[in-house]
């Protein structure tokens, strides 16, 4: 049962491990999604993994969440809100840290699984607080530079490692974004698996496959 004084609503599923605090990962849902969505995932991974599935903290109408607002706007076109994306960022550090102190939760075996518009804070979270996450599983997601912490080059990406992951038929987030993840990624010396699906905008049973064992190797 989730504990109520946390700052973004969640559900969890318990880790087997008793004795000792156990690994976590963290679910980040895409736009207009909730906390739903990507628990499906949760029963097939592994038992040891206590998961946390995040809502997003700003509502939509009629239903479903959204990290950042995206418009569509006639002059400017299809923008995404970047300050309120810096907030869910902080939103997220901060929540990570209150988790793993709630729940008595190894805050030095953290994961990180995103899509789409989860992926994109994933992937700001990760690079602009690599101390607090160890493993991003990116799904269907890009590197949007304009919403990392500013000083982010200084960090120490030593412990951090990706997997990357796109549909090569994407009609929402052009294959073209994602695939520019690792060539960032390489230039700062973060180790990554790139990988593409014959898909649009989803998850493939073999892309679930091949993230779910890159997870158990590492």
């Amino acid at each position: 049962m989730q504990k109520k004084d946390l700052s973004l609503y969640h559900i969890i599923k318990p880790s087997t491990v008793k004795n000792q605090k156990a690994p976590v990962l963290f679910m980040l849902h895409g736009y207009g999604s909730d906390e739903n969505d990507l628990f499906s995932f949760a029963r097939e991974l592994p038992e040891n993994l206590c998961i946390i599935s995040l809502r997003a903290p700003y509502a939509m109408q009629p239903y479903g969440n959204a990290w950042y607002a995206i418009n569509f706007d006639a002059d400017q076109g299809k923008w995404s809100d970047d300050e309120q994306a810096k907030i869910s960022r902080d939103k997220i550090a901060l929540f990570i840290t209150e988790a793993c102190e709630a729940y008595n939760l190894d805050a030095n075996n953290v994961t990180l699984l995103g899509f789409s518009q989860g992926t994109i804070l994933s992937y700001a979270v990760a690079l602009s607080y690599p101390k607090k996450v160890n493993k991003v599983i990116a799904l269907s997601g890009y590197i949007n530079e304009n919403i990392l912490v500013d000083s982010y080059k200084n960090n120490d990406f030593k412990n951090l490692k990706f997997y990357c992951s796109h549909g090569s038929v994407d009609q929402v987030i052009p294959v073209e974004w994602a695939a520019k993840a690792p060539i960032f990624l390489n230039n700062l010396g973060i180790e990554n698996t790139y990988e593409e699906f014959p898909v649009g905008h989803g998850v493939a049973p073999q892309n679930f496959s091949s993230f779910k064992k890159w997870l158990g190797s590492i």
